[in-house]
């Protein structure tokens, strides 16, 4: 029952998920959110529980429906801002708060209008607020794959090519620390390629 374990524990089936296969992938996802909850049930105070439950809950979010998928917004937006609020050199809870408030810009006008009057309200922001924090991960932790690579993709949704191809470089030249950066860089590789081709 100890917090630090607690948190850790998430963090690993969040790394497992993400290198697994599809199919085993919610399961792992979800055996890390009810560790980040133990944390947090434990010690509010770590931030590290709700950067790590708020990851968990975004990859579940994927596979749910437009409702459930709508609440969820809102329990990770709030998970990520208590970890911010509990330490702001959390590189990871800025990082997963640019790729939240990028997928935010990924929704048109009319799909949140739909999604306010039927599943309820989405949290504001977008790609700007996805830039703000993803600069605030690379300043806190400038040698993290994923950190350049989220970056490299708000900045092709903002039709910043010559910015989006720097970090997608930065991205495949930094050294692999976990065992789903050799996926980010073999796929900011093919970004790139399709941005030379436009």
């Amino acid at each position: 029952d100890s917090s630090g374990v607690l948190w850790r524990l998430a963090r690993v089936y969040v790394c497992m998920a993400d290198v697994a296969p599809v199919e085993q992938q919610i399961d792992l996802y979800r055996h890390a959110e009810e560790y980040a909850q133990r944390c947090i049930h434990a010690d509010s105070s770590i931030s590290e529980g709700h950067a790590w439950r708020a990851a968990a809950l975004g990859n579940i979010a994927m596979s749910e429906g437009g409702k459930t998928k709508v609440n969820l917004t809102h329990v990770i937006k709030h998970e990520l801002e208590a970890a911010i609020a509990l330490d702001p050199g959390n590189d990871i809870a800025y990082s997963i708060l640019g790729s939240f408030y990028l997928a935010l810009g990924n929704v048109s006008w009319i799909e949140r209008q739909l999604a306010n009057i039927f599943l309820g309200s989405l949290p504001d922001g977008g790609y700007e607020e996805a830039e703000q924090a993803l600069r605030k991960a690379i300043a806190i932790a400038p040698n993290v794959v994923r950190h350049h690579f989220e970056l490299g993709r708000v900045y092709m949704e903002m039709d910043r090519a010559r910015e989006a191809m720097k970090e997608f470089r930065l991205a495949i030249s930094l050294p692999v620390q976990l065992g789903v950066d050799r996926h980010t860089q073999e796929s900011a590789e093919q970004l790139m390629e399709e941005i030379k081709e436009e």
